[in-house]
């Protein structure tokens, strides 16, 4: 893994936004082509393998949590349980989530699993594809996502609502937007029928008790970049159990087991030892973990409320509005630093398989909202 300072291409802001990617600058430079990251083939075969197998023992780990009623760990509401084992033991439609890797020494090591809620995907999908076109088309990428989530819409037609497909984000993330939007496209090229709706468009019907779209249509079938942390603490999610649709939600709620930061102490208590996990432990054994350890919420997003600890010093923190449900400890494992850059490599699973790779690059040890994409290739 080598990374290489670049020209960015003459007017690539308007390269991007010709297909469709609008927030290439927010506070802050995001999408940064003046640099990229060269892999082997060997480098990609690895990060490869390690996705495929880590999503295999997720799957295991989840089923180990059912079957042992461990939802207090996950601070996961009674109510809703019922829900989330119906959703995996009728095999309700999945289609994609993220691993994010720190590259120890040429091996990857899972930090997390952005299993509900995954963004990033449009950038790692298309747009670094088409950076790849302009500056080295005699090269490879580790990316075949676009065609995987085509392919794997279209094997989930069958066994959808013979019903539109309706998309949903917040109207305020121009991100989430983009993200779903791309994922609306991906769906229409599989041959589906979608609409598209923001959040708070979705209505209930109190007289049919079911969801409905803003023209009263039934809601069937619909993706949601929107996490179930939030929509279950909502008066209006508890409709989701008195649904006489039962509709299909992509992602289902067993995903919200894999999202959430619980999990990764019961993947390593199943897998002790495992190459690409790390130690973790909940709070009531956080004295099994080393002195380097980094202390993560149960719940966070974009790198918030995350403590890096060295030998009993603060290496990197930063601030938020996570942790009421608690915390895990982890042991450390520092992203690798180029020239003052870290890197974090997020591999996507689509369908039931690796598909791919988008980097996120920092200039501190955790990754954050201001973290940058920067593209990759393989030769």
């Amino acid at each position: 893994m080598k990374r290489y300072q670049i020209k960015p291409r003459l007017n690539w802001q308007q390269k991007v936004e010709e297909i469709g990617f609008n927030y290439h600058t927010t506070d802050s430079l995001y999408w940064d082509e003046s640099a990229f990251y060269e892999f082997s083939a060997k480098e990609v075969d690895i990060i490869e393998t390690a996705t495929n197998e880590l999503w295999e023992i997720c799957l295991k780990a989840v089923q180990h949590v059912i079957d042992n009623s461990l939802y207090n760990k996950f601070h996961i509401p009674e109510w809703f349980i019922p829900h989330i084992e119906d959703s995996l033991n009728n095999d309700a439609p999945a289609i994609y989530g993220r691993f994010d890797f720190s590259m120890d020494k040429g091996v990857p090591k899972l930090l997390e699993f952005n299993a509900d809620t995954p963004t990033s995907l449009f950038e790692s999908s298309v747009i670094q594809w088409y950076w790849l076109q302009d500056f080295k088309p005699e090269c490879d990428q580790f990316n075949s996502i676009h065609e995987k989530l085509v392919a794997y819409w279209k094997y989930l037609k069958d066994y959808l609502y013979d019903y539109p497909l309706h998309f949903s984000a917040v109207k305020e993330s121009l991100e989430d937007i983009t993200t779903t939007e791309y994922m609306r496209d991906c769906a229409i090229q599989a041959g589906l029928e979608t609409k598209f709706l923001y959040i708070d468009e979705i209505g209930w019907d109190n007289a049919n008790s079911i969801f409905v779209d803003n023209e009263f249509f039934s809601i069937k079938n619909i993706f949601k970049l929107y996490p179930y942390e939030w929509l279950i603490n909502e008066d209006f999610g508890k409709n989701i159990l008195t649904d006489r649709n039962h509709a299909y939600w992509i992602e289902p709620s067993w995903k919200m087991l894999l999202s959430n930061k619980a999990i990764l102490p019961i993947l390593w208590k199943l897998n002790y030892g495992h190459d690409n996990l790390l130690e973790s432990y909940f709070e009531e054994d956080r004295d099994l973990v080393s002195s380097n350890y980094a202390k993560k919420p149960l719940l966070s997003r974009e790198g918030s409320n995350i403590q890096l600890m060295e030998y009993g010093r603060v290496i990197a923190e930063t601030a938020g509005d996570y942790g009421e449900e608690g915390f895990i400890y982890q042991k450390l494992c520092p992203l690798p630093e180029f020239d003052k850059n870290y890197p974090l490599i997020g591999s996507w699973v689509i369908g039931q398989e690796s598909a791919g790779i988008g980097i996120r690059e920092s200039d501190s040890l955790i990754t954050d909202n201001s973290s940058r994409f920067v593209p990759h290739l393989f030769s």
